[in-house]
């Protein structure tokens, strides 16, 4: 065998992750308008790749609000349970128009880690989030903004 040959043949059995597109598309959603935009955006990606779109809502973990009887959780859990709900109604509005393959996560913690943590173990080739609409965080920074730094997925921000 050539030298070339048998370096060709190494590199035929290397795992490359996004050479060909991506296969697994994280999405991150809360409920802010900006973030449902970022999913339509992650859905039209996804159909046009062939990729699972897996949508990931990050749950806050208890605060001080819950160590004085706040239901944080509860309620935490009835935003999940209404995105779920608004998603399968728009994907059951378009499925005569086109299909996507996905799926509905949930994580815990703030969002960056939380969204890290998601696009580590669904092995993600993108992140897709809505731009933040809070004032504050052009002084510390954006989870969108903390993703791009972390330099590990390509990230898309929708406005």
């Amino acid at each position: 065998m050539t030298e070339q040959h048998e370096e060709h043949e190494r590199q035929q059995h290397r795992f490359e992750r996004g050479t060909d597109g991506p296969k697994v598309i994280v999405a991150g959603v809360d409920g802010s308008e900006s973030s449902m935009r970022a999913a339509a955006y992650a859905a039209g990606l996804a159909r046009r790749q062939g990729a699972l779109l897996a949508l990931v809502h990050v749950q806050p973990v208890m605060t001080a609000g819950a160590a004085l009887g706040a239901p944080v959780a509860d309620t935490t859990d009835e935003i999940a349970e209404d995105l779920v709900q608004q998603i399968r109604e728009s994907a059951e509005r378009l499925k005569g128009i086109f299909a996507v393959r996905w799926e509905f996560h949930t994580f815990r913690g703030d969002p960056y880690n939380g969204l890290v943590k998601a696009a580590d173990e669904l092995k993600a080739d993108a992140v897709v989030v809505g731009a933040s609409e809070q004032a504050g965080h052009r002084i510390i920074g954006s989870v969108a903004v903390r993703l791009v730094k972390a330099g590990r997925w390509p990230v898309t921000v929708v406005p």
